[in-house]
């Protein structure tokens, strides 16, 4: 393990695993997950089924956050991500209200275990009202989520 202060001091590189960020559907925040992601070591891809054919490859090291819940593809493209192994899915909404992926991933027939494992919301409750903080918001609870820790995705 590399010293704390080592690493914050930029004297030794942050431990990092091989780990994926996919954002699925192009949008602002997309743009700035994959930014902020890249820096914090992710290797990063889009997928928005309008402009690629398939996702990228998915494993145990993937986190996918679905950055629009509108998009008539949320099922299928939802229910393609459960089929594969990936660490953590998220969806972004506001938690007031329910969830479309719920319905859309019903009506595909896809186990009721496997919905439970889609996350939402998928950030922080820091009060995010921007793409950049909810980009910010959803990466700290990544990181919370991966290293073990509290972060708070409870709302």
């Amino acid at each position: 393990m590399s010293d704390p202060c080592a690493v914050a001091h930029g004297d030794a590189p942050a431990e990092t695993a091989e780990r994926t960020l996919v954002a699925v559907f192009a949008s602002p925040v997309a743009d700035h997950l994959l930014t902020i992601g890249a820096g914090l070591g992710y290797r990063t891809a889009l997928y928005d089924p309008a402009e690629h054919a398939e996702l990228p490859a998915l494993d145990d090291n993937t986190d996918v956050v679905v950055t629009d819940h509108h998009r008539d593809e949320l099922g299928p493209v939802l229910a393609d991500v459960l089929a594969g192994p990936v660490r953590w899915v998220g969806v972004m909404g506001n938690p007031r209200h329910p969830g479309p992926h719920v319905e859309a991933l019903k009506q595909l027939g896809v186990a009721a275990e496997d919905i439970d494992r889609v996350h939402r919301p998928v950030g922080l409750n820091i009060g995010s009202r921007t793409p950049p903080e909810i980009a910010i918001a959803t990466l700290a609870g990544l990181i919370a989520d991966r290293s073990g820790r509290p972060g708070g995705f409870e709302f």
